[in-house]
């Protein structure tokens, strides 16, 4: 079974594929979470599996967008949680005021806010596709008094040295992964709890006490969200979309009753996944 990843290999989507231990699976390294949706859209690949979440740094916007705008026939799976340790790398020692210049993925960024400010504030901060690819431009460029924040596989694949271990703001730092499927895909088996995401939007957004009535729907039948967002729905200024996570699976009376019950006042309601939660 071949499965899509945030690549290249040394990614917190990497040790997250491997930390699953799929017997079988053949990682297929993409640049972008957008290329892994749709190397399952496309049927390049039968899995991918990709960050949508962290504890941190909070929602993935691009895994929002890929899968509410971008196709309608990939689903979520399953859901995994890996945690995130980030490690200070450079291709050489480098002492922390010698640092000029910081480089990762903008999550990564994000979620060492404090540590470069403390510790690096005289660096500058830049963005990479990748925390694998960060740590590579560091490698590539040696005589540069860059660093890297990224996996500790990461500096080993490309030869570097880990100046420090453990740089996240907060300890206990987590990222939800979601599966992703073809709809029709084989029936995942769970006797956990599970878990159905959904997105909705409708041209009465603008009006007061909409979002209100739409979330009544669960509330009232006693469905529990567990998380709620908005995302600019079609670059509409003023107007959005909102995902949903709830507990319960899609074909529960409540959960599919209260789904059925949110067309009345949606343009759009689309079933994102149900399976089952980590």
């Amino acid at each position: 079974m071949k499965v899509a990843f945030l690549g290249p290999p040394g990614t917190f989507s990497d040790e997250a594929l491997r930390s699953a231990g799929i017997n079988g699976a053949e990682p297929v390294p993409v640049p972008t979470v957008y290329d892994a949706v749709m190397a399952v859209h496309d049927g390049r690949v039968e899995r991918a599996l990709v960050p949508i979440e962290n504890s941190l740094e909070g929602s993935v916007n691009a895994t929002l967008d890929a899968l509410a705008v971008e196709t309608r026939d990939v689903l979520i799976v399953g859901e995994a949680v890996h945690p995130v340790r980030h490690c200070l790398i450079a291709a050489r020692h480098l002492e922390l005021d010698e640092i000029e210049t910081v480089v990762s993925h903008p999550q990564a960024n994000g979620q060492c806010a404090r540590f470069i400010r403390e510790r690096l504030g005289g660096a500058q901060v830049l963005a990479a596709p990748s925390t694998a690819e960060a740590v590579h431009m560091v490698a590539e460029a040696p005589e540069r008094p860059w660093a890297a924040l990224g996996t500790r596989a990461a500096a080993e694949i490309y030869g570097c040295e880990i100046l420090r271990a453990g740089v996240e703001d907060v300890p206990d730092n987590e990222t939800r992964f979601v599966w992703l499927a073809r709809e029709g895909g084989d029936e995942v088996a769970s006797r956990g709890p599970w878990k159905t995401s959904l997105v909705f939007w409708g041209v009465g957004s603008g009006e007061p006490g909409w979002l209100v009535r739409c979330l009544s729907e669960f509330a009232f039948r006693g469905v529990n969200l567990t998380k709620i967002e908005s995302r600019p729905w079609r670059g509409r200024l003023g107007h959005y979309l909102f995902h949903v996570d709830m507990d319960g699976r899609a074909d529960e009376r409540t959960v599919a009753d209260a789904v059925d019950a949110l067309h009345a006042h949606c343009e759009v309601v689309r079933l994102l996944g149900s399976y089952p939660a980590a």
